[in-house]
C-alpha cells in the first residue's frame, strides 16, 4: 500500500484553504477600512462566491476532458496571478474598490475549478493508495475543518501585522505551493479515453453531467438539504451571531464562539475519519444534523448562561464533523469514474449555491421580525431540513455502501493525466 498520494492531496488541500481563508478575511476587511460602507463590503463577498459557485458547476466537463491534475495545477497557477495583483495594485497607489472589483471576481472564478479538481481527485487517491475511501474523505474532512479554524485566527493576526493587501502575499504563495505539491505527489498513472472515439460537445457533456445527478435520487436529495442548511449557516455567521454579540459582549466573544465550535469539529472530524468506514452511515448522517442544526440557533434564544452556550456549541460541531465523510464518500461511489469530474463539480456548486444570500436573509430576518425570531425561523427550518433524510424514503440509499475501490483495477477508471 502506498499513502503517499494521500499524503500529497491533503497537504496540497490545506496549503491552498490556508491561502483562501486569508483572502476571504483580508479582502472584505480591506474594503470595509477603505471605504467604510458595509454595502460595498457585502458586495466584494457576492462577488467572488458568486463566480466561484458558477465556475464550480461549469467546469465539470473540463476536468473530466484534461483530468484533475492538469486544471488543478492550471488553476492554482492562474490563482496565484490574479491575486498577486491586489498588493501590486496597493504598493503602485492604484488599489480602488473599481480595480479591485474586477480583480476578485477573476479570483473567485479561477478558485472553484481549482477546488473542485482537488475534491474529484478523492476516489483515484483512495483506490490508488488502497484506502478506504471514507478515511479519505474523512482526512480532507479534518483539513477542511482545521484550515477553517487555523487559517481564521492566522488571518486576523496577518492583517493586523501586515496589513490586509500586502498579507495577501501569503496567499500567492499558498497558491504557488498547492499548484508544486500536485504536481510533484499526484503524478499518478491512470487511463484515458479512448482517443479514437469522438468527443461530445462541451455542452453536451455538461448536460450528461445534469442528467446523471438528477437521476439519482440519493444526490438530489442531499444537494437540497445541504444547500438549505449552508443558506442557514452563512445567515448564521455572518449576521445572526454576531449581531447577537453586540448586544452582549464585544469581538473577543464572537472569536471564542467561533473558535469552540471549529475546534469541536475538528475533533468530531478526525473521529469520524478513524470510525467513518464501521459506522452506521444513516443513523450517523441523521442524527449528525439534527445535532449541530437547530440547537445552535435556539441557545441563543433561551436565557441560558454562557457556559451552556458554550457546550451546545461545542457538542453541535463535535456532531457536524461526522457529516462530511459521509457525504463525500456516498457521492464518490453512486458516480461513474468518467463522470466525477462534472458530477461532483456541479453538487458542489449546487450544494454552495445559496450560500452568497445567507448574508441577506438574516439581515432580511432580523430587520423583519427581529433577532430572536430571527433564531427561532432559521433554527425551525434547519430541523426541517435536517428531518429530511427520516421522511424521504430515497435517504435510505446512504446506509448501504458500495463496493470498495481496489488499486489494481478501479483506480485505472479514474482520469489523471500522466
Amino acid at each position: 500500500m502506498s499513502s503517499h498520494p494521500v499524503i500529497a492531496l491533503a497537504l496540497a488541500d490545506v496549503v491552498s484553504l490556508l491561502g483562501t481563508r486569508l483572502s476571504m478575511i483580508a479582502i472584505p476587511w480591506l474594503v470595509l477600512t477603505t471605504t467604510s460602507d458595509p454595502l460595498l463590503t457585502g458586495l466584494i463577498g457576492f462577488a467572488e462566491m458568486l463566480p466561484y459557485v458558477l465556475a464550480k458547476a461549469l467546469c465539470g466537463p473540463l476536468i473530466d476532458r484534461l483530468g484533475t491534475r492538469r486544471i488543478a495545477i492550471a488553476s492554482d497557477l492562474a490563482s496565484m496571478f490574479a491575486i498577486a495583483l491586489v498588493p501590486l495594485l496597493h504598493f503602485s497607489g492604484g488599489l480602488h474598490f473599481a480595480t479591485l472589483l474586477p480583480v476578485v471576481v477573476l479570483f473567485g472564478t479561477l478558485r472553484g475549478p481549482a477546488d473542485a479538481a482537488k475534491q474529484s481527485m478523492v476516489p483515484a487517491v483512495a483506490a490508488f493508495s488502497d484506502v478506504p475511501l471514507e478515511r479519505v474523505t474523512g482526512i480532507m474532512g479534518t483539513i477542511d475543518r482545521l484550515a477553517g479554524a487555523l487559517g481564521g485566527a492566522a488571518a486576523g493576526a496577518l492583517v493586523a501585522i501586515f496589513g490586509a493587501a500586502p498579507a495577501l502575499v501569503l496567499t500567492v504563495f499558498a497558491c504557488a505551493i498547492a499548484a508544486i505539491m500536485v504536481a510533484i505527489g499526484l503524478d499518478l498513472p491512470g487511463t484515458t479515453p479512448a482517443t479514437s472515439e469522438a468527443k461530445p460537445a462541451y455542452f453536451a457533456e455538461l448536460r450528461e453531467g445534469w442528467l446523471y445527478f438528477g437521476t439519482d435520487p440519493v444526490l438530489v436529495g442531499i444537494v437540497i438539504m445541504v444547500a438549505i442548511t449552508n443558506l442557514f449557516d452563512q445567515a448564521y455567521i455572518a449576521v445572526l451571531l454576531p449581531v447577537w454579540v453586540t448586544l452582549v459582549g464585544d469581538a473577543t466573544l464572537l472569536g471564542a464562539l467561533l473558535a469552540t465550535f471549529s475546534a469541536a469539529a475538528i475533533l468530531g472530524s478526525g473521529f469520524a475519519t478513524w470510525l467513518a468506514p464501521r459506522l452506521p452511515r444513516l443513523l450517523v448522517y441523521a442524527t449528525a444534523f439534527i445535532i449541530c442544526g437547530a440547537p445552535r440557533y435556539l441557545v441563543f434564544v433561551a436565557e441560558v448562561p454562557f457556559v451552556a452556550i458554550f457546550a451546545v456549541l461545542a457538542t453541535a460541531g463535535f456532531a457536524s464533523g461526522f457529516i462530511n465523510p459521509i457525504i463525500s464518500a456516498v457521492t464518490f461511489e453512486r458516480i461513474p469514474p468518467a463522470l466525477v469530474g462534472r458530477v461532483n463539480s456541479l453538487i458542489g456548486a449546487l450544494a454552495w449555491m445559496l450560500i452568497p444570500f445567507g448574508s441577506l436573509v438574516g439581515g432580511a430576518l432580523i430587520v423583519c421580525f427581529g433577532l430572536p425570531a430571527a433564531f427561532t425561523i432559521s433554527a425551525a427550518v434547519y430541523l426541517a431540513a435536517t428531518m429530511l433524510p427520516l421522511a424521504v424514503p430515497s435517504f435510505r440509499a446512504i446506509a448501504h455502501r458500495q463496493r470498495r475501490l481496489s488499486r489494481k483495477r478501479d483506480c485505472q477508471g479514474y482520469k489523471f493525466d500522466q
